[in-house]
């Protein structure tokens, strides 16, 4: 992902993203999963913490500044039903939701659809979690036409390896987004 704060002209990639392309054009995260934030990002995720995502979403625009120009319509990254049931609520679309409200974009909470369960992505390696992710994550047809080369900025929680932000973005695309953009609250780093 390119640097937060680097907005003087040059595009700066980080080693992991030279490494491995993206599907999507631009990507920032508002803080190192680490410490705190991985603390606040667990009591979001598992902890019934929804109150984190107000200011969660406050730090991610000022991250995600820089990408909000062309109107770009909000997503959240889908939970696959039997999760959703689980936790009671997408951390994802909480963030999404905040972020829309505070930029003033629009935000489709169902515009990708999770179709096939996955099994936790924790503890597997890069190679693992882009195979466990293949064909999961799909386009909502009811939302085709709202998303036909619109830009569409992608919303998570956590970024590890990008595997669920490259499925996503690569059901943007092949639905007809114009570009797709991704700000995470927390990214996780290679020691």
């Amino acid at each position: 992902m390119p640097l937060p704060g680097v907005d003087d002209g040059f595009r700066l990639d980080c080693d992991d993203c030279l490494a491995h392309p993206r599907a999507w054009s631009q990507g920032r995260a508002a803080l190192l999963y680490r410490d705190q934030a991985r603390a606040l990002v667990l009591a979001l995720k598992y902890g019934d913490r929804g109150d984190i995502a107000k200011p969660a979403a406050v730090w991610m625009l000022r991250a995600a500044t820089a990408m909000l120009d062309d109107d770009p319509l909000i997503a959240p990254v889908p939970l696959h039903w039997t999760r959703l049931l689980k936790r009671r609520y997408n951390q994802a679309a909480l963030l999404a939701r905040e972020l829309a409200w505070q930029s003033r974009l629009d935000c489709c909470v169902d515009l990708l659809h999770r179709r096939k369960r996955t099994d936790s992505l924790d503890g597997k390696t890069r190679e693992q979690r882009f195979v466990a992710l293949g064909d999961a994550i799909t386009l909502n047809p009811r939302h085709k036409a709202m998303m036909q080369g619109r830009v569409v900025l992608l919303v998570d929680d956590v970024m590890t390896s990008g595997a669920t932000l490259t499925a996503c973005s690569d059901a943007c695309l092949q639905g007809g987004a114009g570009d797709v953009r991704v700000v995470v609250l927390a990214r996780v780093t290679k020691h």
